[in-house]
């Protein structure tokens, strides 16, 4: 019942600045504004390819008061779409999991999940701006992937059939990507058990005290026009090593984008790792 990773929500000082940063390092645009009162938050809505980032300012205690008192500015939510949001909310009463309701959104704690804060929208088709061509990964460090893969195709009606094995002694960890509609769509939750807590994400994770949001992802025609731009205004990332499974791709340290981690890989190069490698140097207007 997932189509899509659509959005993510970011928690923040300061939307304006924040904003200020994506139409910067992605060529973003500005999209609307709003509050969403069951967070205590006032909502600046930024486009990036097909996808929406949400820039959540606190405007009350809240949720998003609680993350920045805690962690400060960061990736807040994960945000995925649905064909029907009234039978997805259908099926999480069913399967007796809280959630709250507001406007044309489904908010889910993170103690609902293993550790994954989500809101789930209406799928709907957007134009696509600026310099990225859409989300299509959110990263969920989890304690069992085994469990958390069960959970997902069972409460969201995935199909744990297409969920593809991954691995990496690089990064530690090793897991599963949820994919949502192979080979149509990149789209999924990756799921990462850590296998060496030395590593960034293992350290991570105990920083958190346990399962939680960890990174998302994103494609590019042209990664070197996000590179190019963050030249531009100074800001930092990583590039890949050539070795890897990725060559192609950058990473935007989390002082680049108000505290989050993404990482950048050219159009479908993901499906290298993601259960179809001969889709790997598919153009993206066969996408």
């Amino acid at each position: 019942m997932l189509e899509h990773v659509d959005r993510v929500q970011l928690a923040v000082r300061d939307r304006g600045a924040a904003a200020q940063t994506l139409i910067d390092v992605l060529g973003a645009e500005p999209s609307g504004d709003d509050d969403v009162r069951s967070l205590g938050a006032r909502r600046r809505v930024v486009r990036a390819g097909t996808s929406e980032f949400e820039l959540l300012e606190p405007s009350a205690d809240g949720p998003v008061r609680d993350y920045l008192a805690a962690w400060g500015e960061g990736l807040f939510a994960a945000g995925f779409s649905t064909a029907s949001l009234a039978k997805l909310a259908s099926r999480l009463e069913d399967k007796r999991l809280a959630y709250a309701a507001e406007g044309e959104q489904l908010f889910i704690a993170p103690d609902q999940t293993p550790g994954l804060r989500m809101v789930i929208s209406r799928d709907v088709e957007r134009p696509m701006v600026g310099d990225i061509r859409y989300l299509y990964e959110a990263t969920n460090l989890v304690d069992d992937h085994t469990a958390a893969a069960r959970f997902y195709a069972d409460t969201f009606g995935l199909d744990a059939a297409n969920f593809v094995p991954i691995a990496s002694k690089q990064y530690g960890y090793a897991g599963q990507l949820t994919m949502f509609h192979p080979p149509e769509r990149l789209d999924r939750i990756e799921l990462s058990q850590i296998t060496d807590r030395q590593r960034p994400m293992g350290r991570f994770m105990q920083r958190r005290g346990g399962e939680t949001l960890y990174m998302c992802y994103v494609e590019a025609e042209d990664v070197g026009a996000i590179a190019r731009r963050c030249n531009a205004h100074g800001v930092r990332y990583a590039g890949r090593d050539p070795e890897s499974p990725n060559p192609e791709g950058i990473f935007l340290h989390p002082s680049t984008l108000h505290g989050v981690l993404m990482g950048c890989s050219r159009t479908n190069l993901a499906w290298t790792w993601s259960g179809h490698p001969e889709l790997a140097g598919r153009p993206a207007a066969a996408h």
